[in-house]
């Protein structure tokens, strides 16, 4: 079904709203008038050069998990200000250069986080650089999903999720008979269908799983026995190291990953 565009009543409903006392900007395909919002179509090809896969389907998506809250008109179209536009930018530089869950980033929304250099390592406690929007390995929500709601959040595909289990992406736990999934893996079933849009399937992402694993075991390796201490402030020193190695490993991939990259692209 083809995106259709607000009228300029629906627009004009919410001109007249500003942030930081400007306007916001025009309306795709009302140019001319007075500066307004942008329509979710107009978003998209705002940001298509910096993100090329960005999609309308992937912008509702984060609207879903409650990370972006466009206004809307009385007719119900979306509409976004330039802060909106601004948030959205570094929610998309977060996963991409950052590789951090939907619920890190979140946390990092809330805690005041709104752009910069992603990944950039910054001076930290002793000299120690620390990596800054780190991984989080603290507890979760505890919320559980079962299968049904995965789908339903992620819009992936049921057999694109048994492939995961198959393959040891995800496992989930069985309450009652039934398997439910954490935040976290529910997060990974939305990257991964969107993988699946360029034929990835869950058999290719053994290499993701194994890379993982065996970063893990090195982690685990070298803080193990503070991680296993009984004083409580070695054992909060020892999870704030974890979070940061995890977070420069994540950055060191990264950059391979790049580097690689443009070889292939030369």
């Amino acid at each position: 079904m083809a995106t259709q565009t607000p009228t300029e009543a629906d627009v004009a409903a919410l001109s007249t709203d500003s942030v930081g006392g400007a306007s916001d900007p025009e309306v795709s395909g009302l140019a001319g008038q007075r500066q307004k919002a942008l329509t979710i179509g107009a978003v998209c090809k705002a940001l298509a050069q910096e993100f090329p896969d960005i999609s309308i389907s992937k912008i509702r998506y984060l609207e879903d998990q409650k990370l972006l809250t466009p206004r809307r008109t009385p007719g119900g179209y979306r509409l976004y200000t330039q802060g909106d536009v601004a948030r959205l930018r570094t929610i998309l530089r977060m996963q991409r250069d950052e590789f951090l869950p939907l619920r890190v980033i979140r946390q990092e929304l809330a805690a005041g986080r709104a752009g910069g250099e992603a990944g950039i390592p910054q001076p930290g406690r002793d000299g120690i650089r620390a990596f800054r929007g780190g991984v989080s390995v603290r507890e979760s929500s505890g919320a559980l999903y079962s299968l049904e709601e995965v789908l339903e959040d992620t819009k992936a595909d049921a057999k694109l999720v048994a492939e995961l289990e198959e393959y040891g992406v995800i496992k989930g736990e069985m309450r009652g008979g039934v398997r439910y999934f954490d935040e976290t893996e529910r997060e990974i079933v939305g990257a991964v269908a969107e993988l699946a849009r360029y034929g990835v399937g869950g058999r290719n992402l053994r290499v993701f799983r194994s890379s993982a694993d065996r970063e893990a075991t090195l982690l685990q390796q070298i803080l193990a026995p503070a991680l296993r201490s009984r004083n409580p402030q070695r054992r909060k020193e020892a999870l704030e190291a974890l979070e940061n190695l995890a977070a420069v490993t994540t950055h060191l991939r990264h950059l391979m990953l790049v580097r690689d990259l443009r070889k292939i692209v030369r």
